[in-house]
């Protein structure tokens, strides 16, 4: 009799999947912390990452959190596996508008976890060895997504390529006296410079005086009213 041995799932770069499998795979490999599904390809991380990347992420991931402490109907989130159109990508943050207070995105349960469907209003990339990918393939999944405000981040090259959804394509936003701010969570304000060169307390500062504007005011505001309706 001709013995038939079961093999192990795995994922590989570049396999070509749809989202199903590639998730099924994905949840029978618990060791793999991160893969992406952009395209029906399978994208996997193959380096360590590095303090510089490590630095940048966490000063944006709290100014998000920050924000969205401060900003009742918003939540942040970071490294999340989200399901986008017939993708999954994981970004490295994001910053959303909750859906009982008119968000684009929603959740939904698999397999006892809950996991993201849509897109968030805002994401950010931490891009250094990935700049080219961030920038490419990913940059389009978010903008056919309806991701409104992509912020990539290149610590390397100490610059950031803030990108806004206008219409069906992105623009890129330009800073104010060095200063980012966001036109979709007014009062996310954030100082490149500062990111750059580690100083988390400036980064903090810019980022409260953001939440003290007028326009941070008016937002929430406008998030109450539209929980209430």
């Amino acid at each position: 009799m001709k013995t038939t041995i079961a093999r192990a799932p795995t994922l590989r770069e570049g396999e070509q999947l749809d989202r199903e499998e590639f998730m099924d795979r994905w949840e029978a490999l618990p060791d793999l912390k991160f893969a992406e599904l952009i395209g029906g390809t399978v994208y996997l991380r193959q380096f360590p990452i590095s303090l510089d990347h490590g630095d940048g992420a966490v000063d944006i991931s709290f100014a998000l959190r920050y924000y969205a402490t401060a900003t009742p109907g918003c939540a942040a989130n970071c490294e999340s596996t989200w399901y986008m159109r017939d993708d999954a990508p994981q970004p490295e943050c994001s910053l959303r508008i909750l859906p009982e207070y008119g968000g684009q995105s929603s959740t939904f349960i698999r397999n006892g976890k809950r996991f993201g469907i849509g897109a968030p209003e805002l994401i950010v990339e931490v891009s250094l060895s990935t700049v080219n990918y961030d920038l490419s393939v990913k940059k389009e999944l978010y903008r056919k997504a309806g991701v409104r405000e992509f912020p990539c981040i290149q610590p390397e090259k100490k610059k950031v390529n803030w990108f806004r959804l206008v219409g069906s394509n992105y623009v890129e936003l330009r800073p104010k006296g060095g200063i980012y701010r966001s036109v979709i969570f007014p009062g996310l304000w954030l100082d490149a410079k500062a990111l750059f060169a580690g100083d988390s307390a400036r980064v903090l500062d810019v980022l409260r005086n953001g939440l003290e504007s007028p326009e941070h005011a008016a937002f929430k505001a406008e998030l109450a009213a539209r929980k209430e309706a």
